[in-house]
């Protein structure tokens, strides 16, 4: 049997009069990958953010394992320790190294000792390709390599879900691959994720459930992602799904 471990139930999120998720409800089974699509400013990132409590919402519940996420309780800290999450901003320290950058919170944090967080770090980084580029700053490391740093980042806090927010928005296309592959690779070990992106192709490749979203809700649901990228139901999935056939065909 399939064990839910993100559990969220009919929650809404407004900014004043302007509702950005409305009555949205998901569960998430552990080891399941699960993609979301949708145009932008349709409230993908905000529905994360929710998730990981860096925005409030004005109604219903969101659960990690059965553990009610509240930004005000008292736990917070602990629970966003178990919600990994990665941005297309990367957000290092440019002050600090990459090695440094990755064992702040595990030492901080989660008071773990520095030989003991840094050689977790290495291993991480060795898996990533970027055990040579520790001791480099941020300004010494391309947009890809970055993103695989802030992705080591994440996961040195062993979370048990990872929210990816468009995390190759700000990449040049020749280095969005390389960023996609270390996230493949985490599907393949079973990891859950929930991810925002734009990129179609990967979406295809990696989810185990696609959803397509628009004014905050879920649109369109699919547990056959290939099926959904060549037949969708809706109409309003068959008009978002052509532009990227149209720029496809602009770039060929």
């Amino acid at each position: 049997m399939e064990q839910v471990l993100l559990e969220i139930n009919h929650i809404q999120k407004a900014y004043g009069t302007h509702v950005v998720i409305d009555d949205f409800s998901l569960a998430v089974n552990k080891g399941e990958v699960v993609v979301i699509i949708g145009p932008s400013g349709c409230g993908k990132s905000t529905l994360l953010r929710c998730i990981n409590a860096l925005e409030d919402i004005q109604g219903g519940e969101i659960l990690l394992n059965g553990e009610e996420v509240l930004k005000e309780a008292k736990n917070i800290s602990k629970m966003r320790q178990k919600i990994g999450m990665v941005f297309q901003s990367y957000d290092l320290f440019p002050h600090k190294t990459i090695l440094e950058n990755i064992v702040l919170a595990p030492i901080k944090v989660q008071k773990r000792t520095r030989p003991e967080a840094e050689k977790e770090a290495v291993e991480l980084l060795t898996k990533v390709g970027l055990a040579d580029r520790k001791d480099a700053y941020p300004r010494q490391l391309s947009g890809g390599q970055k993103q695989r740093a802030a992705i080591v980042r994440a996961l040195i806090m062993h979370p048990k879900i990872l929210l990816l927010d468009e995390i190759t928005a700000a990449l040049d296309p020749e280095m969005v691959r390389e960023v996609l592959e270390v996230v493949l690779s985490l599907a393949k070990a079973g990891s859950t994720m929930l991810i925002v992106t734009h990129e179609m192709a990967f979406a295809k490749a990696i989810a185990d459930r696609v959803l397509f979203f628009e004014h905050g809700k879920i649109v369109e649901e699919s547990s056959h992602p290939k099926e959904f990228f060549t037949h969708p139901v809706t109409e309003r999935a068959r008009a978002f799904l052509k532009t990227f056939d149209y720029e496809t065909e602009q770039n060929s």
